[in-house]
């Protein structure tokens, strides 16, 4: 009975923390997706008007997909990338304990200070770089392009984000025992063929967490965009949780934009819980 009550004790302040700062928001975001509130002053409810109008908004649909770009080519590059720095640095590298440091030190700095840096190196020192040595497409920042904007916010939120991945990856190659590549090596493996028939099969699990964590992040992507080019030039990177947070709070769209996060919520939960459900059948098969 003790037990008991000590194990009340220690889940039910976090559930009722968790219930009012994550569920009660919510369920108040849901009603107001209703509503045709402004964020102030009286509203209306118009039931769900704004889900409907939301499948029609051509500024919505091109922020989804920016976003959707955006997350699938960043989680590509920081996977790939992350690997190959985690077999690199897990290998019997000179200093490899400093370098794991410092390939980690960018992630723990806030998303902002890391999207100023990169803002003043796209807009000042590659520019000028690139006028030194009379090379034109280097010449001008790339933030300033609409069609090439979000290259630059690629690069620096997978410069920030790839120390979790390679975290993991390192956490997953430490798991694989010796033997088997000793058994691999006794056998005439190549080391391509051991990689992709031992070591990858093996982190698997490891994989499933990277690409799930790291496609709902970068889905949400916010900081980096906001410190950039704050979803320009001409919304050409505007986020879902850019516009959401700009004409929400900024453009008198309150009620609106609760419904386009309902919505992606819902979306970010469904995909996620097909990586998971495609990945750990993977897993399986494997």
């Amino acid at each position: 009975m003790a037990r008991k009550k000590i194990f009340l004790l220690m889940t039910v302040p976090f559930l009722l923390i968790f219930f009012l700062f994550d569920t009660v928001p919510l369920l108040t975001g849901f009603v107001y997706s209703l509503t045709n509130s402004k964020g102030f002053g009286s509203f209306n409810f118009i039931g769900f008007d704004n889900y409907i109008r939301l499948f029609t908004d051509g500024s919505v649909l091109s922020s989804y997909l920016f976003t959707f770009k955006f997350a699938i080519v960043t989680t590509i590059a920081v996977n790939i990338l992350g690997l190959a720095l985690a077999l690199l640095l897990n290998s019997n590298l000179k200093f490899k304990t400093f370098f794991r440091g410092v390939y980690f030190f960018p992630y723990i700095l806030g998303g902002l200070i890391v999207g100023y840096i990169f803002n003043y190196i796209f807009t000042f020192i590659i520019p000028s770089f690139g006028r030194s040595i009379g090379w034109n497409f280097l010449s001008s920042s790339i933030l300033g392009s609409t069609s090439h904007a979000w290259i630059g916010i690629v690069i620096t939120v997978a410069w920030q984000s790839i120390a979790f991945n390679v975290l993991i990856y390192i956490s997953g190659l430490q798991t694989i025992p010796e033997d088997i590549y000793e058994a691999a090596k006794m056998d005439g493996s190549s080391s391509w063929n051991t990689f992709w028939r031992l070591t990858f099969p093996l982190l698997a699990p490891f994989f499933t967490i990277n690409l799930v964590v790291s496609m709902r992040n970068f889905l949400m992507v916010f900081d980096q965009i906001m410190s950039l080019t704050a979803g320009g030039p001409a919304s050409a990177t505007t986020s879902i949780s850019m516009l959401i947070y700009q004409k929400g709070l900024n453009g008198n769209q309150f009620g609106y934009q609760s419904a386009n996060s309902v919505i992606y919520f819902i979306i970010i939960v469904i995909i996620s819980v097909l990586q998971l459900k495609v990945l750990n059948k993977r897993e399986v098969q494997l």
